[in-house]
């Protein structure tokens, strides 16, 4: 069984690669352009390619930048034109990765991608479980919660039960120095994190002005466009009050931006689009865990799919509002992922007459 190692030039692939290579694997490196190769992008490349050549490893890169484009960029610059807040690396993950790269894995004569995720796959009779890593500081299983479960049945992951912290040694070890020094956690295609700017210069329709309203429909102000606003922002209103006020949803169709004191900020539901299903719902506990954002600890709550497929999650007591376009990931209370989806509604209702 040959493996695909997916090399973006950090520490936590590479260590995945030599990892893999000391238990004596058959193994590919494998490196995507997911932005235009310029000259910078070959030069990692071609500093990849040696670091597998250190272990006797063939490597290859593939181009798929313009698929990249379609797939991840794209529907994250038309998300926030209709009001959302998305989550490009759970796209990324579920397209790209564990999609295009796969199949590029495959046609370059490799039957899994392995990969530097933290988080565990476990075969079961129903199929590939996924499971929370062991360092919890670094689990990616949050972004791998849209992921289908059968391109997880072809996904290995070195570093589950590894530590973050224990890595630079690690390498050291197996002679093996990353390309690139230091790990970034932006947005790859958004320079300097600056996502105003990049949806500016990007000439998409973005929204203009609109009201900013009270949850009751009483306007205090007017916004600049939703797209420069997200769920929970405090600052930036510009709007006196007699409290702090917070954004509390978006309305596309309106183009109106509602804004509440903290107590309205909680939420006790959402739901989500067409659900990621990867543990059987029959095996799902009375009590699940319910994670709504990467740096929200999972909360107790019931789940149960609709008519539509998706997730209808109620949460045992108020949480932070979810945000429309993020993701809501399942767990029951051992780690195992049982679902995912993209949130649609946070359940604030808007009695408002707007105008």
């Amino acid at each position: 069984m040959r493996l695909a190692v997916a090399l973006s030039g950090g520490s936590d692939s590479l260590l995945s690669l030599g990892l893999l290579r000391a238990a004596g694997h058959d193994l590919l490196g494998l490196h995507a352009h997911f932005l235009p190769p310029g000259e910078k992008a070959r030069a990692l490349a071609a500093a990849i390619d040696a670091q597998c050549r250190v272990l006797g490893v063939p490597f290859a890169a593939v181009d798929l930048s313009r698929e990249f484009r379609a797939q991840v960029i794209d529907p994250f610059i038309h998300a926030y034109a209709a009001g959302l807040t998305p989550n490009p690396c759970a796209s990324c993950n579920r397209t790209m990765k564990f999609g295009l790269l796969l199949d590029a894995a495959r046609e370059n004569g490799a039957t899994h991608i392995a990969t530097g995720h933290y988080a565990r796959i476990e075969a079961t009779p129903t199929g590939a479980a996924l499971w929370r890593g062991a360092d919890a500081s670094r689990d990616q299983s949050y972004f791998l919660s849209l992921v289908p479960g059968k391109a997880l049945g072809q996904a290995v992951f070195p570093l589950a039960r590894r530590r973050k912290t224990d890595n630079p040694a690690a390498l050291a070890a197996l002679g093996l120095a990353p390309p690139l020094p230091a790990e970034s956690r932006e947005v790859c295609f958004v320079p300097g994190d600056d996502y105003r700017a990049f949806l500016t210069a990007s000439g998409a329709p973005l929204s203009g002005p609109g009201p900013i309203v009270l949850a009751d429909g009483v306007r205090l102000g007017t916004h600049n466009g939703l797209w420069q606003h997200t769920i929970g922002q405090r600052r930036g209103l510009g709007i006196p009050y007699s409290e702090p006020l917070y954004v509390l949803a978006k309305d596309a169709r309106s183009n109106t931006l509602i804004v509440g004191i903290k107590a309205e900020l909680s939420a006790t539901a959402c739901r989500t689009g067409p659900a990621n299903i990867l543990t059987p719902p029959a095996e799902w506990p009375d009590e699940v865990l319910a994670q709504t954002c990467y740096r929200m600890p999972p909360r107790p709550a019931t789940a149960r799919l609709d008519a539509a497929g998706g997730l209808a999650i109620v949460f045992a007591e108020p949480v932070a509002r979810p945000t429309p376009g993020q993701v809501a990931a399942l767990y029951d209370a051992a780690g195992r992922v049982l679902a995912g989806g993209e949130i649609q509604d946070s359940g604030l209702v808007f009695p408002g007459k707007l105008g």
